[in-house]
């Protein structure tokens, strides 16, 4: 199951919402293309000094979700993956490597601006249009 969930979220180009909420309930939804499973069950981003990151210091939990359109609701393709950070690092060889390919694809002055890589552990994963159908008829 999850060999075909790594080839699809690592696919790129493609964009993605992560959903965060703070430890009172204020939520926020922002774009990222960083995103990367490494494993199945280890998803890395990095991430810049701003909402995102000061949620997932309050509340370790979020959704990444991808999704490309369809004609109509059940051709919609797409994933949402429940997360849970498990590590927060501001320095060090995880932020260098992702800043370094972030580099390549931002260029250098964009990368040097985000501020943490972030690890997760993958808790969930379910259809972007759940019709009791496995998420592997909806990739």
């Amino acid at each position: 199951m999850f060999a075909n969930l790594i080839n699809y979220f690592n696919r790129q180009p493609r964009i993605g919402t992560l959903s965060t909420a703070s430890k009172d309930g204020q939520v926020d939804a922002a774009c990222f293309g960083s995103p990367m499973m490494v494993d199945e069950k280890t998803v890395v981003m990095a991430v810049r000094k701003n909402r995102t990151f000061a949620n997932l210091q309050e509340n370790p939990n979020a959704v990444f979700m991808i999704m490309e359109p369809g004609k109509t609701g059940p051709e919609w393709k797409g994933v949402r993956v429940y997360l849970k950070m498990s590590a927060i690092e501001t320095s060090g060889a995880k932020l260098d490597t992702m800043r370094a390919r972030l580099a390549k694809i931002l260029g250098e002055e964009q990368a040097k601006t985000f501020h943490a890589a972030i690890t997760f552990e993958i808790q969930n994963v379910r259809p972007i249009v759940d019709l009791g159908q496995g998420w592997e008829k909806s990739i």
